[in-house]
């Protein structure tokens, strides 16, 4: 479950006397369900299409309880079911409208005609590169130099899948304390490292006849992956002797 600042309704420290909130506390809101949200990937959900929040005079967002709804289920589509953006668009525009639709699955076309069936893996949201650079609020520059790093690898056909908006902004966020793209291929190396790790306990399971297998295959990389993250943290705040929040 979703929840919003102290004082209900999405009322808080951060929010105006009409109820709306800032970024920062809409981010607040969602952290506890997703720890891994970030402003850059809300950016990138509004400049999508997904949510529309209001505008301040000066250009800031002001986010109201309902589009915070809005965004947990965003968020929980492309984590439990892997739905395409448009396809989530669609559907939560439909419910909007009164109309009682069932979830959507992936579809394919065979002889012409849509044929829904169910993902056996994560099918991620992709972006194109323009969308990456505006989610990042970098240039061409920055990404030519972290794709040089590995930092940022494009899928083949030039696109990237959503996570590396998050990486994009992550790598931002560090550049503004002097750590540089190159300080961060020790970072990279030890990710590629933890990812073949899981990648030998979850093998024999993705090459597995059965679907429901493959499909499990899928859910326990995600939490060994989680655990992963989880560990290095611990570790990185051993090392420093600090807790970070």
């Amino acid at each position: 479950m979703l929840r919003t600042p102290s004082g209900g309704s999405g009322h808080g420290t951060a929010a105006t006397d009409s109820g709306l909130m800032s970024i920062g506390a809409v981010l607040t809101a969602l952290r506890d369900e997703f720890p891994e949200v970030t402003i850059s990937k809300i950016r990138f959900l509004e400049s999508e299409g997904l949510i529309e929040p209001q505008r301040t005079p000066s250009g800031y967002r002001k986010f109201s309880a309902g589009d915070v709804e809005r965004l947990g289920h965003v968020l929980r589509m492309q984590r439990d079911h892997y739905l395409p953006l448009k396809v989530i668009r669609e559907h939560l525009d439909a419910m909007e409208r009164g109309e009682a639709l069932p979830l959507p699955t992936v579809g394919r076309q065979r002889d012409g005609e849509l044929v829904q069936e169910v993902a056996e893996g994560p099918t991620a949201a992709r972006i194109g590169r323009d969308e990456l650079m505006a989610a990042a609020e970098i240039g061409e520059r920055e990404l030519q130099e972290w794709e040089s790093y590995g930092l940022i690898t494009p899928l083949p056909d030039g696109a990237y899948d959503a996570e590396a908006a998050t990486v994009a902004s992550l790598v931002a966020e560090l550049g503004r304390f002097g750590i540089e793209p190159r300080h961060l291929r020790v970072m990279k190396a030890a990710a590629d490292r933890e990812a073949g790790l899981v990648d030998q306990v979850v093998a024999p399971l993705r090459r597995h006849r059965n679907p429901q297998t493959r499909a499990h295959a899928e859910a326990r990389a995600k939490e060994l992956a989680g655990l992963a993250v989880r560990l290095h943290a611990a570790l990185v705040q051993t090392a420093l002797g600090v807790r970070l929040p």
